[in-house]
């Protein structure tokens, strides 16, 4: 189907009627110099799309390109109808960054269009967030939101407009591996590092995209805004997550799924009934504060039983977790899984955005994927992300990642086996 795009000051075009094309001159790979992109082209010569999410990090991405002479086109994503989070601070991809998109795309002189991808979003993205939420998970929006609408959909268009790379203004390194593939590795600023959210950026994908803020710090990139002369230097980083008012995940499921949340009971691992909750979706595993009851020893959530819909509390040394099993993997290493040395594979693992990857080995067995973490990690939920690296130094390489499965969930010695089935 065409995609409808929007331009700055135009009505709604189809992608075929917009003539972006351009005649170019071929070169020859093997004699003309790479370019900053690594592509055997000059600059003049090389389109770039750069996606221009409105804040300062994508608008200092597609200055900079336009700056060095590319063929720079600008494409914004409108994703969700944002109602009253239209004028809410630190929202991404509401009314008023499409504005600031369009008006930086103006300033620095090149084209700029609006695709409308709500539908796309709200199918691939927000449906699938509500029903894992449902389901007693964790999920990561923008994990699903970067390998499907941001990457797939618009890398589709990318190609249809004839360019040669799709740029953002995430924080992560692409790195030619010198067998005509890209690897990604983490960012220089291991404070604004984003690789865990691009864990499952496919190959294919990978090698079309590039990411220039990879190698410098948020600092420098400010500066740079501010020495383009960018009106949105100094605006404030997005927040929340873009259809999430406020961060009240309960509010938007609810408004999604009418009467999907269950009341049941908060149940202790050793089998006492501590209380009732209004519905699962309004807890996530590692939580201490907020249960609504009362008990000698502080108790953590373990688990979401959303088929019988009771949260399972218990002491916090219940959390800690050794192994992980991981579905819907993406795989970017060289080595095939299969080939996964009984031993295991000395990597490391990351299962939350804000922790430092530690050091783990990576299995493949008849059940499929599993981790051994070195060292065993609290809060881990089912829904989050492992992300696995080469090893858990500063710049080291995504080998891939997967979503966490639920764990098996072992009873304290002290307490009867037979009080709860946590099967």
């Amino acid at each position: 189907m065409p995609i409808p795009l929007v331009a700055a000051g135009q009505s709604r075009y189809r992608a075929g009627n917009v003539a972006l094309a351009s005649a170019r001159t071929p070169f020859e790979p093997m004699t003309t110099p790479r370019n900053s992109l690594d592509i055997a082209k000059p600059p003049a010569a090389t389109r770039v799309v750069a996606a221009m999410s409105g804040g300062v990090d994508s608008s200092v991405v597609a200055a900079l390109l336009k700056r060095e002479g590319y063929d720079v086109i600008g494409v914004t994503l409108q994703l969700y109808d944002h109602g009253a989070a239209v004028h809410r601070a630190g929202a991404c991809c509401a009314g008023q960054d499409i504005h600031d998109a369009r008006r930086v795309a103006e300033a620095i002189g090149i084209p700029h269009y609006v695709l409308d991808y709500e539908s796309r979003f709200r199918d691939a993205v927000i449906e699938r967030f509500a029903e894992s939420y449902l389901a007693g998970e964790t999920p990561i929006p923008c994990v699903e939101c970067n390998r499907t609408v941001k990457f797939r959909d618009l890398l589709d268009l990318a190609k249809e407009l004839g360019a040669d790379a799709l740029a953002t203004g995430h924080y992560v390194v692409s790195r030619d591996l010198g067998n005509s593939h890209r690897g990604l590795f983490r960012a220089a600023d291991a404070n604004r590092d984003q690789s865990y959210f691009l864990y499952a950026t496919t190959q294919e994908q990978l090698d079309m995209l590039r990411f220039p803020l990879g190698h410098i710090d948020k600092a420098r990139t400010r500066a740079l805004a501010a020495e383009l002369g960018l009106a949105i230097a100094d605006k404030p980083d997005s927040q929340d997550i873009c259809f999430v008012p406020n961060g009240r995940y309960a509010d938007v499921i609810e408004r999604l799924k009418p009467g999907a949340a269950r009341p049941g009971d908060i149940v202790h691992l050793d089998g006492r009934v501590l209380g009732r909750h209004e519905g699962v979706l309004h807890y996530t595993v590692g939580q201490r504060k907020g249960l609504g009851i009362s008990a000698a020893e502080p108790l953590y959530v373990l688990r979401l039983d959303a088929d019988s819909s009771r949260v399972i509390v218990g002491p916090r040394e219940a959390l800690s977790v050794h192994e992980i099993r991981l579905r819907d993997l993406n795989w970017l290493g060289e080595m095939s899984l299969d080939a996964l040395p009984p031993e295991g594979l000395k990597v490391a693992v990351r299962v939350r955005s804000t922790r430092a990857p530690r050091e783990a080995r990576l299995f493949s067995d008849a059940e499929g994927l599993r981790v051994e973490l070195a060292i065993d990690e609290e809060g881990v939920s089912p829904g989050q992300a492992c992300v696995i690296y080469a090893d858990a130094e500063p710049g080291s390489r995504v080998l891939g990642g997967g979503t966490i499965l639920r764990r098996p969930l072992a009873l304290p010695a002290t307490a009867a086996p037979a009080a709860l089935a946590l099967s």
